[in-house]
């Protein structure tokens, strides 16, 4: 079934393994994409909230969340906020959204909570971009049934690719059962030392393993990037001719190439 142009992509942004540049990605790819003047909303669904504070909003000052959102007591526009950018929106997130395994335990359809959520506010934008914790909890799950696609950031370190079979088996469940639309937008390399023989020996393994997904923009190392946060910025904001910045800038270029194509 086509999707009515009118609908936004969503992308959720999804690896069980820490430290790989999800966070890093969701805020910067939602930045590029706001940039580029496409609608933009990015949701924080990790309750670390690294992407709320990364985007420069203060959680103390919050009256609802996402998490208000999902448990049903607070609609999906009182719990978005402006951003730094003009086309860019924030669904933002606090500690309590810790909570929302528990309180949903035995709550029907509680893997439906986050698109029961976005359905009511897709044809607002024309990009949702998902930040998962570092976890196959529920909240992961949640993220990938309400998706359109599922992006992988895999860091160019060793062990890279251990890892990614469960998460690609959780993809398979999902798509197998929850959200049978769900595509895999593809695998991002980030992270990566063009002088170094592991960046380029984990790009090789990637590419021979999953072929076609691998995006053919890859981020590198950069200070600015890992600057970026603590200052509240996306990198386009804090510094635009970094390589990190060029970086993203082409990786949205390219996600809004294939627009909504993805692979099965």
């Amino acid at each position: 079934m086509l999707k009515l142009s009118a609908m936004a992509q969503i992308i959720c942004i999804a690896n069980q393994k820490g430290g790989v540049g999800k966070t890093t990605t969701a805020v910067n790819l939602s930045a590029a994409l706001a940039v580029s003047e496409k609608r933009t909303l990015l949701v924080d669904c990790d309750p670390q909230a690294n992407a709320t504070t990364g985007v420069g909003l203060d959680k103390s000052v919050l009256a609802q969340t996402l998490y208000h959102g999902l448990i049903g007591e607070a609609g999906a526009g009182a719990v978005i906020v402006d951003s730094q950018i003009e086309c860019l929106k924030v669904m933002p997130s606090r500690v309590e959204l810790i909570g929302f395994d528990v309180e949903m335990m035995d709550r029907p359809h509680r893997e439906h909570a986050l698109r029961r959520l976005l359905t009511t506010v897709s044809d607002d934008f024309d990009y949702i971009v998902i930040d998962c914790p570092p976890s196959l909890s529920l909240l992961t799950v949640n993220a990938m049934t309400a998706a359109d696609a599922l992006l992988i950031p895999l860091q160019c370190e060793f062990y890279a690719l251990e890892g990614l079979s469960q998460l690609v088996q959780t993809f398979q469940r999902i798509k197998g059962g929850l959200n049978p639309a769900l595509k895999i937008a593809g695998i991002l390399l980030t992270m990566f030392d063009r002088r170094t023989n592991l960046s380029h020996q984990v790009a090789e393994d990637a590419e021979s393993h999953f072929k076609d997904l691998v995006f053919k923009t890859t981020i590198p190392r950069n200070v600015r990037l890992g600057e970026a946060p603590s200052f509240g910025q996306p990198i386009l904001l804090y510094d635009a001719m970094s390589p990190g910045a060029v970086s993203y800038f082409s990786l949205a270029k390219e996600i809004m190439a294939t627009n909504h194509a993805g692979h099965a």
